[in-house]
């Protein structure tokens, strides 16, 4: 008689959990967004596709362990705590070559609006792994009136000599991206900020 109660309650909760798994959006809750990237993130991919387009691949929102390798030869405790750490850091772009797609420099977008902003803290740990690496790092912070060269000019100074000679003046455009990036008011990652501020790119500290 407990062995039949027992296997009864069993299948009751056998029936409700393949109720649960077939109930619609409960499995699987998702909806497609709007857009990819904000409008600031949008307009400023604009920016360094004009600047230095044709000279290198880009992309967005890349985790560091995504162009990173641990080295094989440090004990399990250090290559454990690398991956996971590499792995939860996103870089906002990484230009690449061409060629074969290996990462040539990473950016991030910098704003000190909020309580908090956006990355305007100094992250040492992705700054000391891209640098153990050898790939630049390059922190801009968001201004409005930015156009290609200054993008380009800033990009320049921070690649290694050899890949100086890659980078050539970005193709004349109508303004328009200049004009969209100091246009964006609601962006929510990375925020806008409205001030009057120079059009020259400032690398953050």
């Amino acid at each position: 008689m407990e062995l039949a109660i027992v296997l009864m309650m069993l299948l009751i909760i056998v029936a409700v959990g393949a109720m649960k798994l077939h109930e619609p959006g409960l499995t699987f809750p998702f909806r497609k967004k709007g857009n990819l990237f904000t409008p600031v993130e949008r307009t400023f991919l604009g920016l360094i596709e004009e600047a230095v387009g044709n000279e290198f691949r880009i992309l967005c929102r890349v985790r560091m362990s995504d162009i990173l390798t641990i080295h094989q030869n440090a004990d399990k405790k250090t290559i454990k705590n690398a991956a996971s750490r590499a792995g939860s850091k996103h870089l906002d772009f990484v230009l690449c070559s061409k060629k074969d797609m290996s990462p040539i420099i990473a950016i991030d977008l910098v704003h000190n609006s909020g309580k908090e902003g956006y990355k305007s803290q100094r992250d040492f740990y992705v700054s000391g792994a891209l640098d153990a690496a050898h790939i630049p790092h390059l922190r801009i912070k968001v201004r409005s009136g930015y156009k290609a060269q200054d993008i380009r000019e800033c990009i320049q100074a921070k690649l290694p000599t050899p890949k100086l000679k890659q980078l050539n003046a970005p193709t004349p455009q109508s303004g328009k991206l200049a004009t969209a990036f100091a246009r964006q008011t609601k962006p929510t990652r990375p925020i806008q900020t409205n001030k009057t501020v120079p059009s020259r790119p400032v690398a953050a500290a």
